[in-house]
């Protein structure tokens, strides 16, 4: 119980530099500075993806990897990323067919719908690579 403020910054470190990294990638990509990327849902990498593998790996290797409280951050982390993957990329589906439709029949009335909601498999890949390296670098450093 000890190390909770050294897991719990552990895992908001790998949402908050996938959320920065997300600014910059996205930035170059569009060819100016585009800071609504810093609250965005999807893109690459997931950092929901990255928020709970940090998480649970930050617990595996505090605890071990056969613990309770492990398993518990493991079933808790592949319900998230599970809802990222499948729940929101429906989500995301719905919201490109509504636009299209809502485009089409009444132009111009309809504020549109965010349409980078959900996350593709590479995207979630990649949250779970910065997070799982990211917790690693955190024990490996501080040592918990």
């Amino acid at each position: 119980m000890t190390n909770f403020p050294l897991l719990l910054l552990t895992a908001a470190g790998a949402q908050v530099l996938c959320q920065i990294f997300k600014v910059v990638f996205y930035s170059l990509r569009e060819g100016c500075l585009a800071y609504k990327y810093c609250v965005t849902a999807g893109g690459i990498p997931s950092s929901h993806t990255a928020f709970v593998t940090a998480l649970a790996v930050a617990v595996g290797l505090k605890n071990g990897f056969f613990s309770d409280i492990f398993a518990l951050c493991f079933v808790f982390g592949a319900i998230v990323i599970y809802d990222a993957y499948r729940l929101r990329g429906a989500v995301e589906k719905h919201a490109k067919l509504l636009n299209r439709l809502v485009s089409q029949r009444f132009p111009g009335e309809y504020e549109k719908l965010s349409e980078m909601v959900g996350h593709s498999l590479p995207e979630i890949a990649a949250g779970i690579l910065s997070g799982g390296f990211f917790a690693w670098g955190v024990v490996s450093i501080f040592g918990f």
